[in-house]
């Protein structure tokens, strides 16, 4: 190691942005554990990005990380509870968790803030269909 070359702690090269974007193109490339580890990094080190927090949530999401989805979704929430998006992915990830009490709540708001997204609406109907099925049951 040369001065000036950042020390070699086994984590990926490049910056935050890179990761990012690399965390964003292995998404994109349907390969959602790698991107949630490389986006945990990127969050881990610029904590402050809703970005980052974002993609991060959805690699969760995908790749079934439905916990880690709902803490990332919540965080988002605690920085702009008007933000349609992450009400409507907590909603979701909490639906695949079999929390489906929380999963209402948070489908009902994102189709309160945006009425035009169907598939909120849709979700929110398969949520509440789960749950007249188990309260019947």
């Amino acid at each position: 190691m040369t001065e000036g070359d950042p020390p070699d702690d086994g984590g990926p090269g490049g910056g935050v942005y890179e990761w990012y974007q690399r965390g964003l193109r292995l998404l994109a490339d349907r390969n959602p554990d790698a991107a949630a580890t490389l986006l945990a990094r990127a969050s881990e080190a610029e904590p402050s990005s809703r970005s980052i927090l974002e993609a991060l949530a959805r690699a969760q999401f995908d790749a079934g990380r439905y916990r880690e989805a709902i803490d990332s979704f919540t965080a988002l929430i605690g920085r702009n509870p008007t933000d349609d998006y992450a009400q409507f992915g907590l909603g979701m990830a909490a639906s695949r968790a079999g929390e489906l009490r929380l999963a209402a709540e948070h489908l009902a708001l994102a189709v309160a803030m945006r009425p035009d997204h169907g598939h909120y609406a849709r979700a929110l109907r398969g949520v509440r269909a789960r749950q007249a099925a188990e309260e019947s049951a």
